[in-house]
């Protein structure tokens, strides 16, 4: 079957809401962990991880930090005799930068910015400025129309602060949306990794969730190297297949940063990683792909090495005589054939490109779906919790693990593990 024509229906499971985690343990560590190992299935907990991992191993983790991405303006209405009152609530929700672009900049701006947004309550909120007034500070918003499926926004700000540090004085966490419960205090310290760096996520990348200094010393020292990478979690994560078949499905577009040292860090493990969750490895194979498109094309920009939703699918045609494509495991003949190139002349390839433009840090995006019948190139290992049904992350452990995920998500749901972002996890070893 081609992986377009897979129906969404194959992956659906029972999932009680009582399994469903509404709060992390007390302890990130003290979490379950279900053990996969080439059909095996066994289970420890969360803090023993490292006993399971290959010593001298890479693990690659993601390093964004989530914002709150949460906006509630009143928007004010005039009575009957003049006077202002509240009227509706109205909330904006940031997906994604767009002027400044750059999430890095966007952060520090310190008077305007505008981003792509998602609105609640859009019908009530039909011109005009909205305003939220705290002390000093007064943040408005003004709605400019739509572009694609979000809405456009421009916001302006007194008081001198950060964009970054606005939203920590009016922003609200977003927790996800089948918690079916308001955010919390401790939500904004639980619902980030303990080693979050990067701002730009509005959802977490929640793998991550269960490591504690504890465990990264144990992983130090069974001397596995650990490398992070940034890829900044859109809202598009919770967006169910609502197609018959995963083909009509529009993947989202999340941004990725990876620094010169990680790509080196890859070359010297024979580009094999341990991935800490689906955005690691969603990270770690475009890689891949972005290595492709620069040995066809060497003056290609960070842009255009964005990696479509479909790449990984599609014939490959690449024609130059400066490979060998019969030397070791690089198969394939020139034209219309598809053909196989190492992960490790990809990956070096995009070292070399990246030194020839003078670039420390590799800023791109990707919209690459994996699905069965995707061929994994740099990902052996992977951690990860346990996903929703019918979603595109079960598709990806599904492609992971040959098609095995029901005896492993079976096994989760007859021995009690908690599932979702503050659920148990899983090492999963094809």
């Amino acid at each position: 079957m081609e992986t377009k024509d897979i129906q969404i229906s194959d992956y659906n499971y029972p999932l009680p809401d009582e399994r469903i985690a509404k709060f992390p343990k007390a302890e990130r560590d003290t979490s379950k962990l279900l053990v996969y190992k080439k059909g095996v299935v066994c289970e420890d907990v969360f803090r023993n991880l490292p006993d399971y991992l290959p010593e001298g191993a890479l693990m690659v983790m993601n390093n964004t930090r989530v914002i709150q991405a949460r906006l509630h303006f009143r928007k004010k209405s005039v009575d009957v005799k003049g006077e202002s009152r509240d009227g509706a609530l109205i909330e904006v929700f940031l997906l994604e930068p767009f002027a400044p672009a750059d999430y890095e900049q966007m952060f520090q701006q310190t008077q305007r910015c505008t981003w792509l947004c998602l609105v609640g309550n859009l019908k009530k909120w039909k011109e005009g400025p909205l305003t939220i007034e705290h002390g000093p500070l007064t943040f408005s918003a003004t709605r400019k129309g739509e572009h694609g499926t979000s809405q456009l926004v421009d916001f302006e700000w007194s008081g001198g602060q950060s964009f970054a540090e606005v939203l920590d004085i009016l922003g609200e966490l977003p927790i996800p949306p089948y918690l079916n419960r308001e955010t919390q205090e401790s939500d904004k310290t639980t619902y980030q990794t303990v080693y979050s760096k990067i701002k730009g996520s509005v959802a977490a990348p929640t793998a991550g969730l269960h490591f504690t200094d504890r465990v990264l010393s144990a992983v130090d020292a069974r001397g596995i190297e650990r490398e992070e990478v940034t890829l900044h979690v859109g809202a598009g994560t919770f967006r169910p297949v609502k197609s018959e078949t995963i083909g009509d499905h529009p993947m989202h577009t999340e941004y990725i940063a990876v620094h010169r040292r990680t790509i080196e860090r890859l070359l010297a493990h024979d580009c094999q990683a341990i991935a800490v969750g689906t955005t690691s490895v969603r990270t770690l194979e475009s890689l891949y792909y972005m290595g492709l498109k620069i040995l066809r094309r060497p003056d290609i920009t960070e842009e255009e090495l964005h990696v479509n939703q479909w790449e990984p699918y599609e014939r490959i045609e690449m024609i130059d005589e400066r490979y060998d494509y019969n030397q070791g495991d690089n198969q394939g003949v020139q034209g219309n054939h598809i053909f196989h190139l190492s992960p490790f002349i990809s990956i070096q390839a995009l070292l070399a490109w990246m030194d020839r433009n003078g670039l420390t840090v590799l800023h791109s995006s990707t919209q690459i779906i994996i699905a069965p019948g995707y061929d994994y190139k740099i990902v052996r290992m992977l951690i990860t919790n346990f996903h929703q049904p019918q979603s595109t992350l079960l598709l990806l452990v599904s492609a992971f693990v040959h098609g095995d995920w029901r005896r492993i998500y079976d096994y989760a749901l007859s021995h009690d593990f908690r599932f979702l972002s503050y659920g148990d996890s899983s090492l999963l070893i094809p």
